[in-house]
């Protein structure tokens, strides 16, 4: 930063020396021409009183006719036919002389006896350029001296500006977790970097704690199901039995199924945080629930759930064809889990309702069960959150699997109670951009 400010201020500083070398230049200029006009002049007037042009002439005065020759009997002037022309119509130039560049100007004279001359006058210029070179070498280099004042003062307001920037820093770098960084009391940008670093590390510190407990519960449930296979196992070998062998097969592979279930549902999980989807497309929401109530098995209700004995039926109300804007693999995976929730707490019924709504689209899912407590309606989309275990049958994954997937795609998951007091489930899904429009 300090040696692109040196570097602007020198250009800045070239820039304005060159200006003042070209006014210098320009009022030396001036005040020559006015002294050599003035000189001119005066011999004009002498002239045209009668006075001889031989007594006039000098080293930096002559006398000429109109055509350029001399009358005051001294030698040709060194000017072409074109710089005459230019004197003569009053114009001042510059052209070589015998020691150098000079300055060449012309006044009229006319003689008593009617006929015109000229008066010319010339005047050095070395030393005028001279004095403009060195003025304008001496900005160059003064130029060059601010440049370097302005680039060290620069470096040093920078460094001052960012050293409480760097003790912030390393004072955010040691804090332990839990910490904050004290904020400023001046209402400045220190104080709001104070305060969105603060920000970050409580966001830092909540992914943290999610990411512990979520390993956690992790390891507590895949836990249970491989402890109780590695049980049956050595059951089995240390007491082999033919007739146990059937049951025990049957323990396992129920375990292993459970397993299986909870494993993929961590997977869906790490990959919805990880934002790794798919481009969504247009899904038939409505054919998608038919197929889910299709594989949907008959389930026993909880023991001390009021459920029947047969298991609740599931009926699907969807007035209208609607579609949404997911892949069919997630619209099934939100279904799987929605139904499989509503048969596990039902009395008698499940209800899937889909209901187009504008630009969303309702999925409603609801049971005729002991419904959710309302303080319990959010933390229920919360990992491993079980408020029946006794239920049995699930990880706790599935309405957080639910959550993670309909809004990575903008839509929203709530809880809420049915007229009857069980729970209801609502999705609310985008649908698909009009056609023309990217998604």
């Amino acid at each position: 930063m300090a040696v692109v400010v040196g570097v602007a201020a020198a250009v800045v500083l070239v820039v304005l020396g060159r200006l003042a070398v070209g006014v210098l230049a320009s009022a030396l200029v001036g005040a020559a021409d006015a002294e050599l006009r003035r000189h001119a002049e005066v011999a004009a007037v002498q002239l045209s009183s009668g006075a001889a042009a031989g007594t006039l002439a000098g080293p930096s005065l002559r006398v000429v006719d109109t055509a350029g020759q001399p009358v005051d009997g001294g030698q040709a002037l060194p000017l072409s036919a074109a710089q005459m022309r230019d004197l003569a119509s009053g114009e001042a130039i510059v052209a070589g002389g015998p020691d150098g560049l000079r300055r060449w100007l012309a006044a009229p004279a006319v003689l008593p006896d009617g006929s015109t001359r000229l008066v010319i006058v010339t005047g050095d210029v070395i030393g005028g350029t001279t004095l403009l070179a060195r003025a304008a070498a001496a900005f160059v280099l003064g130029a060059l001296g601010a440049a370097v004042v302005v680039g060290g003062a620069a470096w040093l307001g920078t460094r001052a500006a960012l050293r409480p920037v760097d003790r912030m820093r390393a004072a955010a770098a040691a804090l332990p977790p839990g910490e904050r960084l004290p904020v400023p009391a001046a209402h400045d940008e220190l104080r709001a970097l104070t305060e969105e670093l603060n920000r970050l590390l409580a966001r830092r510190d909540e992914a943290a704690a999610r990411l512990e407990r979520f390993t956690g519960d992790a390891a507590h449930e895949l836990r249970s199901p491989v402890a109780a296979i590695r049980a049956q196992a050595e059951v089995a070998a240390l007491h082999p039995d033919p007739q146990m062998a059937e049951e025990t097969l049957r323990a396992v592979a129920a375990e292993a199924v459970r397993l299986s279930s909870l494993l993929d549902d961590l997977l869906a999980l790490a990959r919805a945080d990880a934002g790794q989807r798919p481009p969504a497309v247009a899904v038939d929401l409505v054919a998608a629930a038919a197929a889910a109530l299709a594989r949907a098995e008959p389930a026993t209700p909880p023991h001390g759930s009021g459920g029947s004995d047969d298991g609740a039926v599931v009926e699907l109300v969807a007035p209208t064809p609607a579609a949404v804007a997911a892949t069919p693999s997630e619209v099934a995976l939100v279904l799987d889990n929605l139904i499989d929730n509503g048969r596990r707490y039902a009395r008698s019924v499940v209800r899937v309702v889909v209901l187009p709504a504008g630009r969303w689209v309702r999925l409603l899912v609801e049971d005729d069960g002991p419904g959710i407590p309302e303080d319990d309606r959010q933390r229920v989309f919360d990992r491993f959150t079980r408020l029946r275990p006794e239920a049995g049958g699930g990880s706790g994954l599935g309405l957080a699997l639910v959550a993670a997937l309909v809004q990575g795609r903008g839509g929203t998951a709530t809880a809420s109670a049915t007229p009857t007091g069980g729970a209801r489930l609502e999705i609310r899904w985008p649908t698909p951009p009009p056609e023309g429009e990217s998604s």
